[in-house]
């Protein structure tokens, strides 16, 4: 009777650990692919270089650095234990929040120059590229600087579990108070402050607010969930299970994200449209002068008479 009732309370973890761990696979791999394909897009419309083009470049670098960590969360979710260490600790946890703010920073960057652009179009044009790079460099830096605070705070420790076991999990070693305080300034720095600015700015940015409506979908339930957990005086009155497919299901929607954006931002950009027609335009070129090229001479080394009609066009 025990071997039955612990298999019976195993399936149904095991089921929600499978179905969210296929689900952030599945995220990883469509995630990795369009955001290395965005970046392919985005190399050969290098010419252009403009506040967009190198917008949407630190998008997809951020993107990719932020879907590096599911194989770790992956792993994690089947064996429910960290293996990584206290070193993976700080630079997973660390690099959650520096991927955050560096996407939604340059979203950010990407409204208020499209803005500028339409305002004030002469100072827009009279920017250098060292300017467009610079500003890129600071909203990578700003980005660290906010998560510096929990690279250096977090820790792995040990947990004990039901049966008397130990597991190793990473936990902050902040007060419980100067805790809440940092992650109430991070939803303000990566929701409520860029909310402020790209509402106020979205009269002229349909593309771009489309992007950040979908990073709003997907980031605001886990930051709900976070202050829920840390302003909520009472525990939350909700069975394991329950919670933890809570949790699989915020942390799944921010990966989801970083899946997304590719088919946003690129589909959308006029760079994009422009590869596609050049490459349809080449591959034309390519099979119509490969059917209409001569054909070869007869073998007494004449060709043979055609109309002038059928002459191949010089491509």
């Amino acid at each position: 009777m025990n071997n039955s009732t612990s298999g019976t309370h195993a399936d149904p973890d095991l089921l929600i650990t499978s179905t969210f761990g296929t689900l952030l696979s599945l995220v990883y791999i469509i995630g990795v692919a369009g955001n290395v394909y965005t970046l392919v897009v985005m190399c050969h419309s290098i010419r252009f270089a403009t506040a967009m083009y190198i917008s949407i470049i630190n998008l997809a670098l951020a993107d990719l650095l932020y879907l590096s960590t599911i194989p770790f969360v992956v792993v994690t979710y089947f064996l429910k234990d960290w293996y990584f260490g206290d070193v993976g600790c700080r630079v997973l946890l660390s690099l959650d929040l520096l991927t955050m703010h560096a996407s939604i920073f340059t979203l950010t960057v990407m409204c208020t120059e499209r803005y500028l652009s339409v305002t004030k179009p002469l100072d827009t044009v009279r920017r250098s590229k060292s300017y467009r790079k610079a500003l890129a460099w600071g909203v990578w830096l700003l980005s660290l600087f906010l998560s510096v605070p929990m690279m250096v705070m977090v820790s792995q420790t040990q947990q004990r579990v039901h049966g008397g076991g130990v597991k190793r999990i990473c936990a902050p070693a902040l007060a419980p108070l100067a805790y809440k305080v940092y992650v109430t300034v991070l939803f303000g720095t990566s929701i409520m402050a860029p909310g402020l600015i790209i509402g106020y700015l979205y009269k002229v940015l349909i593309m771009i607010f489309t992007i950040v409506l979908v990073f709003w979908a997907c980031f605001l339930p886990f930051w709900i969930w976070q202050l829920l957990d840390l302003y909520v005086n009472k525990p939350l009155n909700m069975a394991s299970e329950t919670k933890k497919c809570i949790n699989y299901l915020v942390a799944s929607l921010t990966y989801s994200n970083s899946c997304i954006n590719p088919f946003l931002y690129t589909l959308l950009t006029k760079n994009y449209r422009e590869y596609l027609k050049n490459r349809h335009r080449s591959f034309y070129r390519y099979t119509s002068s490969f059917k209409q090229r001569p054909p070869a001479s007869t073998p007494g080394g004449s060709p043979p008479a055609t109309s002038s009609s059928s002459t191949p066009r010089p491509w």
